[in-house]
């Protein structure tokens, strides 16, 4: 997992800046990705539209949300201490959660559920390296490796659910940006306090 510094106000481009960097050899993306898209709304209601640092946003946090949760499923089964099992799978079901509702509002969007992200080494994601690593570790260490990769993903959840509220149109996919930022900044909370955690 690669570290990330970058503060919130920047986010915005630099997510913008590598969704183009991934789909420059890809075929055109659809017409949705790279217009404003206005949601159902009721008639005569002014609809909210989707702007291109929401549809970043979303394309963003599904495969890392997705990959958190391989790796709290991991813990769940294989922790050593009961705290980081019951940590792991109690925020897993929140994620799952969270999950259908980014799916939903990229469906809404109109941008296909395309992962622009597929084999990149983003920050806030674990690699499959790192991956292979963990599902080796056994006792105290697994709760160590696990509580580092898990807290720098929660981080960066942060920080970019920061940089949908001060940059995305939509106000859905605002809102909801900024309930998981509180969540995952109380589930970091939470995490601080477990065997083996450290910031």
């Amino acid at each position: 997992m690669r570290p990330s510094t970058v503060g919130a106000p920047v986010l915005a481009a630099v997510a913008l800046l590598l969704v183009a960097r991934c789909t420059a050899a890809d075929p055109p993306p659809h017409p949705a990705a790279a217009h404003p898209v206005p949601s159902s709304t009721a008639a005569g209601a002014v609809p909210d539209v989707f702007n291109a640092t929401d549809v970043a946003w979303l394309q963003l946090m599904i495969p890392m949300t997705e990959q958190a949760l391989d790796l709290l499923a991991s813990a769940a089964e294989r922790a050593a201490d009961p705290e980081v099992a019951r940590f792991a799978a109690e925020t897993g079901a929140g994620h799952r959660i969270q999950l259908r509702t980014l799916r939903g509002l990229l469906k809404r969007s109109g941008t296909p559920p395309v992962n622009v992200h597929e084999g990149h080494d983003m920050p806030g994601m674990v690699t499959a390296a790192e991956l292979a690593v963990l599902h080796r570790a056994q006792g105290a260490a697994f709760d160590g490796l696990f509580a580092g990769h898990i807290g720098e993903y929660l981080r960066q959840s942060v920080r970019v659910a920061r940089g949908e509220q001060a940059s995305g149109a939509d106000r859905e996919t605002r809102a909801f940006a900024g309930a998981v930022e509180r969540t995952r900044a109380g589930e970091l909370t939470r995490l601080a306090g477990l065997p083996g955690a450290s910031d």
